[in-house]
């Protein structure tokens, strides 16, 4: 089985029975052992009517008890032997279907991974969770074709062989029988893959509505819409579940011929046969050995149809993990060196020009264009943003990431202790402001950068990270938390509050220390006491580094060294925060609403 730090190769994406061979050829061996301890097993099973048939014929004789001996010894024998190679054929079946489930797992991983921010824009989370949960699993259950599969085709020639020494007319039947149930049950198959293709396509829809409603569920309480959303999901539910009815019973009949054909099978055949010994044309033993091969090949028949089934939704899985796996991500072209030091980030479409050294604020009545902004300067989106007269494009984007920090609320959160989600794996922040789902991707700065010559001693980890919560105003979440810093921390920061969660992310964007820090709304769920200590600390931390902030609060508008107001998604006026309120009306209207709504109440 596939190691869990071993490659797990190249697949072959040109389509879904491709990749279904790749996952084959990965593992020859395996595969190889499995189709021929099948053959075997099947096989072996039709060397029990053939030994019954002479044990009656030769051994049902008066005086030939030693006969009838062997042969009820041969056939315990064999059966024994067929036991030991079912067990094998079992362990070898389950490797080939785990190898396969945990081989397809790491592909699709290392190529999310690799895909990074550019996968909420390429696919979207009910698909990616669909795929992990129900295609990989139905992908590894359809290599069952390798070993019962060939064991099948197999004993299926071996026994109409030995139907050919008994009768020809038998042989013909028995020859017959599969391409006949092969006929009645194709149909049934290829509807199958239509049927479980659209429910899989609405499968991922309703489950990142699920995703969607789950993340947003506290807002949607707050603006008393849960009830409309509600009703929503539930009509998509009944819908979804309309059509699992559908693949269901496409599928029943699938099974139901499964089961039904190979007896229908049995019994023409047993007919046959019985007739022709009545007539004296196969003797008494033959017409148990044909009775015996028959209900042998009852299996192999029922296995081609299960092989069918199992191989129509198996290339409807694969076929959308191929179609994730052709998603490839925006090749990284480049090959300029960036600036040596600090130096001014320049959004052309905007305006926006983002100084080093300084605190700058960038306020929009609309979030979604300050976010936009910020996915440019951060190198998340295309666009013309230069970095100290340098393309940021230009830049190996290793560079970029290094130096330049996207932080904002969507920031991911593993499971794990407190101290590790701020000091272990530094900022999981890889999608941009405006990707809906974030990945996992390391931005804590380089550890590896030469500290400038007047840098003072750089302080020991626990005393960094108590000056980054004491930055976020985040100490009293450590103080109140039953182990400190040791505390677990659900995924997603599950059992802290949205305050809570904010100002950890700002304290693991401080103690990351980039270059250039980019922060989206980061004070936007405190309350103004708590916000007005973070606006304070922040400028204090970020001293001397440069710092962009989005912001439609006075609080924070305050202490920054510059104001960037955007109108329509373009530079308006600049300036500071107080000299704004005075000559920008927009702006003044924008920032201090709350004032002046307390003034006309007065």
């Amino acid at each position: 089985m596939i190691d869990a730090y071993e490659d797990p190769g190249t697949p072959d994406t040109r389509g879904g029975w491709s990749y279904l061979w790749w996952l084959v050829a990965c593992q020859p061996g395996r595969s190889l052992a499995g189709a021929l301890l099948g053959s075997v097993w099947l096989t072996l099973m039709a060397g029990t009517p053939y030994m019954m048939a002479r044990a009656v014929d030769d051994g049902l004789v008066p005086g030939h008890m030693a006969v009838l001996a062997g042969w009820s010894a041969a056939i315990f024998v064999l059966g024994a032997v067929n036991a030991w190679v079912s067990i094998m054929r079992h362990r070898t079946m389950t490797r080939v279907r785990m190898d396969a489930y945990f081989r397809t797992i790491k592909v699709l991983v290392g190529h999310t991974v690799r895909l990074g921010a550019e996968l909420p824009r390429r696919a979207d989370a009910g698909e990616v969770v669909t795929i992990g949960v129900g295609d990989v699993h139905t992908i590894a259950q359809a290599l069952t074709v390798v070993g019962p599969g060939v064991g099948a085709v197999v004993v299926y020639a071996v026994v109409a062989g030995l139907l050919m020494t008994i009768s020809p007319l038998l042989t013909g039947v028995v020859l017959l029988g599969v391409p006949v149930v092969a006929l009645l049950a194709g149909p049934l198959a290829r509807r199958l893959q239509g049927r479980e293709t659209e429910y899989r396509e609405r499968q991922s829809v309703l489950t990142a509505r699920i995703g969607d409603l789950a993340g947003g569920l506290r807002v949607l309480n707050g603006l008393g819409g849960k009830g409309l959303f509600a009703d929503a999901f539930r009509r998509d539910s009944q819908h979804l579940r309309a059509q699992g009815y559908r693949v269901g019973a496409v599928a029943s009949w699938v099974q139901a011929l499964g089961m039904g054909l190979p007896t229908v099978f049995l019994a023409v055949v047993t007919w046959i046969a019985a007739r022709m010994a009545a007539h004296g044309d196969i003797t008494v033993g033959q017409l148990v050995s044909v009775y015996g091969y028959v209900a042998v090949l009852v299996g192999p028949v029922a296995f081609f149809l299960d092989m069918g089934y199992q191989l129509s939704r198996g290339v409807v899985a694969a076929r959308r993990v191929v179609r994730l796996l052709r998603h490839e991500p925006t090749p990284d072209e480049g090959t300029q060196q960036p600036p040596a030091g600090p130096a001014v980030l320049h959004d052309p479409e905007s305006g926006v020009r983002v100084r080093p050294g300084r605190l700058t604020a960038l306020v929009s009545a609309a979030p979604t264009e300050a976010g936009s902004v910020v996915d440019r300067l951060g190198r998340y989106t295309r666009s013309d943003v230069t970095w100290g007269g340098v393309r940021l494009d230009a830049v190996p984007l290793p560079e970029v990431r290094t130096r330049i920090l996207v932080a904002d609320n969507d920031a991911h959160f593993f499971a794990d202790t407190l101290r590790n989600s701020l000091r272990g794996a530094g900022l999981y922040q890889t999608g941009g402001h405006n990707a809906p789902h974030r990945g996992a991707g390391n931005c804590a700065g380089n550890p590896h950068a030469p500290a400038p010559a007047d840098a003072p001693p750089a302080a020991p980890p626990d005393a960094q990270t108590t000056q980054a919560l004491h930055a976020a105003a985040a100490s009293d979440i450590v103080q109140a938390l039953p182990h400190g810093l040791d505390s677990q921390i659900d995924a997603q920061a599950r059992n802290l509050s949205g305050g809570q969660r904010q100002r950890v992310r700002l304290a693991r964007a401080l103690l990351a220390d980039p270059e250039v820090l980019l922060a989206v709304e980061p004070t936007s769920a405190l309350d103004a006491h708590t916000e007005a200590l973070v606006a304070e600390r922040l400028r204090s931390a970020r001293d001397g580094r440069t710092t962009l902030l989005t912001t439609t609060s006075p609080l924070v508008l305050a202490h920054a060294d510059e104001v960037i107001f955007l109108v329509d998604g373009k530079v308006s006026a600049t300036g500071t925060h107080e000299g704004l309120l005075e000559y920008e009306p927009g702006y003044r209207a924008l920032v201090a609403r709350d004032t002046e709504e307390e003034e006309v109440v007065r």
